[in-house]
C-alpha cells in the first residue's frame, strides 16, 4: 500500500453534499472519486431535475484503458440503451456494462434519478470468502456437490489461504470425515493461527472436539 493510502483517513459524505457540475449534453455530474480522491477504480454519481434528460452520456470506454463499467439506481427510474437494447431500471437496480466496446446510454424515466457509476480494468482479484460464504450456504441449504465444486476451484485459485482450509474443514467435519476435516484444520491453522480461535467454538468442528489432534491445534 501507498504512503498515500496509508496516511489518509476515511472519509464520510453524502450525495447531497457532493458539488453539482454540468456535464456532456443534458448531463448533471457528481464528481464522487475527484471529491474523495479515489485511486483504486472509477466512480461518480449523476443526477436528473427532471425526466428524459441523461443521467449516463452516450459513449463507449477508451480502448486502451478497457474499463469495465456497473451501475446503480440509487433513487428514481432509469432508461438505459445497452448496444441498441433498452432496460428499464428502477431504484434498486444493477447495470453492468463488461465490454468496454458496448455503447451505453442512460436516460431519467423519473425527476429525481440518480445514477451511480464504478468502473476500472478487470484486474481485480475477489478474496477467498467470496467461495467460503457461498460454498456455506449451499451446504447448508445441503446442495453438497455444489458446496464441493465451489470449495475445489477455491482452492484452486486461492491455494495460500487459510479460509478456504478453514471451510474445507468444516466441510469434511460436517461430511462425517473426521481425519480429512483434521488436515484441512491443520493447514489453515499452519497458515494463520488465529483460525484456533474460530475452531474451537464452531459448530461445524463440534464432532471433533472429543479428537486429541483437534485438542492439540486449537490448544486445549
Amino acid at each position: 500500500m501507498s504512503d498515500h493510502a496509508q496516511r489518509r483517513p476515511p472519509i464520510a459524505i453524502r450525495l447531497d453534499e457532493l458539488e453539482r457540475l454540468p456535464g456532456p449534453g443534458t448531463l448533471t455530474w457528481l464528481p464522487v472519486r475527484a471529491t474523495l480522491d479515489i485511486r483504486a477504480f472509477g466512480t461518480n454519481a449523476y443526477e436528473a431535475g427532471e425526466s428524459g434528460v441523461d443521467v449516463v452520456e452516450p459513449h463507449t470506454e477508451n480502448p486502451v484503458l478497457a474499463h469495465q463499467e456497473l451501475y446503480f439506481v440509487h433513487s428514481g427510474r432509469a432508461t438505459f440503451t445497452i448496444d441498441g437494447e433498452e432496460i428499464d431500471a428502477p431504484a434498486g437496480t444493477y447495470v453492468f456494462v463488461p465490454d468496454p466496446a458496448s455503447h451505453r446510454h442512460a436516460v431519467a424515466a423519473e425527476a429525481g434519478t440518480t445514477v451511480l457509476s464504478f468502473g476500472g480494468p478487470p484486474t481485480f482479484e475477489p478474496s477467498a470468502w467470496e467461495w467460503t460464504f457461498r460454498a456455506t450456504a449451499l451446504r447448508k441449504r445441503g446442495e453438497i456437490e455444489d458446496a464441493r465444486r465451489l470449495l475445489d476451484e477455491a482452492l484452486e485459485l486461492q491455494p495460500q489461504s487459510a479460509g478456504v482450509r478453514y471451510e474445507l474443514a468444516c466441510f469434511e467435519a460436517t461430511q462425517g470425515d473426521r481425519a480429512a476435516a483434521i488436515a484441512r484444520l491443520r493447514e489453515a491453522i499452519e497458515r494463520d493461527r488465529g483460525v484456533a480461535d474460530y475452531a474451537t467454538d464452531d459448530e461445524d468442528l463440534a464432532s471433533l472436539r472429543d479428537d486429541p489432534e483437534f485438542q492439540a491445534l486449537v490448544g486445549r
